[in-house]
């Protein structure tokens, strides 16, 4: 008698060596056609070293609706099968080479950030002409942990993210997307300021804001005294000076 699971077909992952054999030929039929990659170049077993790098990463798995998706997701980005990751405002292309000769392209969507969590990230990082020096020299200051890994942080939501990829899988988040949402996450490692683009915000006009209100602030408590200015006749009860 016929059985349904053991007639079921089964699809064997490919190993380390075959994705990257397959992955080397699909960058130079890219490159002879023209065609300019930025692929995701992963030096040992971490995807990311910054911690909004791993924080992005960490943070996949609120997406994912089948854990084994991820797993396969990090073994490819390791493996160098996410030949080109480009981040654009709201949305991520790539391509990442799996079983087939051709690699699967993958496209996320990513919704921008509201008005509200743009004005609490413009507030925190206005509070210290430090903070916004960090974020022009590239880097996220510690301060900004909390704001993106709290409770309503700026990574976005499940509901503010969706996946499409041209590979059979029938999971949203098969391990393509998530190879290509790990290379984010690498790619973040580099050049944080992309996650402005990403979220839909102009840089420059974030830091410009964030200068502006600074400003303002400072020069709305310029006429109030300090508690820490002492008077005339505090310096001599000070100093033993009548």
């Amino acid at each position: 008698m016929s059985r349904y699971w053991n007639e079921f077909p089964r699809y064997e992952q490919p190993d380390a060596g075959e994705l990257r054999r397959k992955s080397d030929a699909s960058k130079k039929k890219a490159q002879s056609r023209g065609k300019i990659l930025e692929p995701v170049q992963v030096q040992g077993r971490n995807i990311a070293k910054t911690w909004w790098g791993k924080a992005w990463c960490d943070n996949l798995e609120r997406y994912a609706d089948y854990e084994s998706r991820l797993g396969r997701g990090k073994r490819y980005v390791r493996n160098g099968s996410v030949i080109d990751l480009k981040i654009q405002k709201g949305k991520i292309l790539a391509r990442v080479q799996g079983t087939r000769k051709t690699p699967y392209k993958v496209e996320i969507r990513i919704s921008p950030l509201s008005e509200e969590k743009c004005q609490d990230i413009l507030s925190r990082c206005g509070k210290k002409l430090e903070n916004l020096e960090a974020l022009l020299g590239g880097d996220f200051p510690d301060e900004m942990k909390e704001l993106f890994q709290g409770k309503g942080g700026l990574f976005p939501e499940p509901r503010e993210i969706s996946f499409n990829c041209s590979c059979p899988d029938w999971a949203l988040m098969c391990k393509h997307v998530a190879a290509a949402l790990y290379g984010v996450g690498a790619r973040l490692d580099e050049n944080p300021l992309l996650f402005f683009e990403l979220r839909g915000i102009d840089v420059g006009r974030f830091i410009d804001v964030a200068l502006e209100n600074r400003v303002e602030a400072l020069l709305a408590n310029m006429d109030r005294k300090s508690s820490r200015v002492l008077d005339d006749g505090d310096l001599g009860t000070l100093f033993g000076v009548l």
